[in-house]
């Protein structure tokens, strides 16, 4: 059976494995769905439709699966999916999602969600990110896979974040970030590629200097959007060992819907 302090209130209808921790003074809603490995730290409220992977571990005094911040969320009943192995430190809140922006707010795998971060409803995080303490997530926002926002930043609603992306402490990001590209300001600007972050993820150094490449092509050239674009596909094609890399980039600057960062 599951490990649930005396002091913990735990509705009958959840769905627990049988080797969840729940702590003292936590509570947890009659829709929510626990994996095994997880543990829930005293003082934590878990409600809404929320499913949570395996070995998760939640600190005091986290909200998650709360109403979200909407004005327009009339308690309809919306979701929120959180994978395996996340952490989610102290006061930490998740959304759950709108039926406006598709009922989903969704969290994937191995995050490292740190004090005080906010993640509002209807927003997509990927693997391997890391949210520095008081980073905010405004609404339908997406994050890719090893993204790192740093303490107090704050990112736009419906902005997204491509992969291997990093935003300095205290950016205030209100356009789209570019796959590789390091930003800090307020606004953020560009200042880029996150070079150490892809040696420690295993890119080869050609691929990298590609990817620097394709940041001048960007930034630095006087180009537009478009010819960037074709600039960059050009660019792919002639390095098919770099192809999937530089394609991811190029992709995501075409299909930016708020524009990204200049």
């Amino acid at each position: 059976m599951p490990s649930i302090h005396a002091t913990a209130v735990v509705d009958h209808k959840a769905e627990l494995a049988d080797d969840v921790e729940i702590g003292p003074y936590s509570i947890i809603g009659p829709k929510v769905r626990i994996d095994g490995g997880s543990v829930v730290g005293p003082h934590v409220v878990i409600g809404g439709r929320t499913t949570i992977g395996r070995s998760n571990r939640f600190f005091p005094f986290c909200s998650i699966g709360g109403a979200p911040q909407d004005k327009k969320y009339g308690g309809e009943d919306t979701e929120l999916v959180i994978g395996d192995a996340n952490t989610v430190r102290e006061y930490g809140t998740i959304s759950l999602g709108t039926a406006q922006g598709g009922g989903v707010t969704r969290i994937g795998s191995d995050n490292w969600i740190m004090a005080y971060v906010h993640i509002a409803h209807d927003c997509t995080i990927g693997h391997h990110t890391v949210l520095a303490n008081n980073a905010t997530l405004a609404g339908h926002v997406s994050l890719g896979d090893w993204v790192i926002i740093g303490g107090l930043s704050a990112v736009h609603q419906f902005c997204s974040v491509g992969p291997h992306a990093m935003a300095g402490g205290g950016s205030i990001v209100l356009r789209d970030i570019p796959p590789y590209v390091m930003c800090n300001g307020n606004p953020a600007e560009p200042h880029g590629i996150n070079t150490e972050g892809l040696k420690r993820r295993g890119f080869d150094a050609d691929t990298i200097n590609l990817l620097r490449r394709a940041y001048k092509t960007i930034y630095r050239d006087g180009l537009t959007t478009a010819e960037a674009v074709a600039a960059l596909e050009s660019l792919a094609a002639d390095r098919p060992a770099s192809a999937d890399a530089i394609g991811l980039l190029g992709n995501f600057v075409r299909d930016s819907q708020r524009g990204i960062i200049r």
